[in-house]
C-alpha cells in the first residue's frame, strides 16, 4: 500500500530532522517503516502545511523520542531522491520519494527518552560507535557537521567543550 503525502509524490516533500547531542553522545532512532525501516537514523520527519521548520523539528523529536530540544542551529541539508525499480509511464524510473531535508544540531532541554510514534527504537550511541550501527546514508557526515557548529557555538560563548 502506498502513502499517497510519501510515496510517488507530484513534488518534493520538505523534511526536517535533529541531530541531538549529549556531549560526546547522538540521539539515534531505528526506523519502524519504510523507507528505511530497521535502520538507524536521526529523528525527523515532514514538515506540516502551515508549520514552520524549527517547530517541526522540535515536534518531531518529542513524537519519536519523549525529548524536547534546543536547536543549536541548521547543520546541513540535503537532497534524497529514491527511484521506483519498474519505470514510469514515460519509461523512465518512476520516484518513489523525494524529500529535501533541514537537519538542525539540537541539545535535549527535557523530557524522558522513550521510542515512539513511528520509531522502533531510540537511543544514545556514542559518536566513535556510530559505524557499529545500520544507518541511513548521509548521517555520518551530519553528526560531524553538528559537531562542528555545536562545539563553535560552545567555544563563541566561551563554554568549555565536553
Amino acid at each position: 500500500m502506498t502513502d499517497p503525502v510519501r510515496e510517488f509524490p507530484d513534488a518534493p516533500r520538505v523534511g526536517v530532522g535533529a541531530v541531538v547531542l549529549d556531549g560526546h553522545r547522538v540521539l539515534l532512532v531505528q526506523r519502524g517503516r519504510p523507507p528505511g525501516e530497521g535502520k538507524w537514523s536521526i529523528p525527523g520527519g515532514l514538515v506540516h502545511l502551515g508549520e514552520g521548520l524549527e517547530d517541526a523539528v522540535v515536534r518531531e523529536v518529542e513524537e519519536e523520542c519523549g525529548l524536547r530540544v534546543a536547536l543549536l542551529g541548521v547543520c546541513g541539508v540535503i537532497d534524497r531522491v529514491v527511484y521506483d525499480e519498474r519505470p514510469g509511464a514515460d519509461a523512465r524510473p518512476a520516484i518513489r520519494y523525494h524529500w529535501v531535508i533541514i537537519d538542525y544540531a539540537a541539545r535535549v532541554a527535557g523530557g524522558r527518552l522513550q521510542a515512539g510514534s513511528d520509531a522502533a527504537d531510540a537511543r544514545w550511541v556514542p559518536v566513535a560507535e556510530l559505524d557499529r550501527h545500520d544507518t541511513t546514508a548521509g548521517i555520518a557526515d551530519m553528526v560531524r557537521r553538528a559537531v562542528k557548529l555545536r562545539d563553535a557555538d560552545l567555544s563563541s560563548e566561551g563554554g568549555q567543550g565536553p
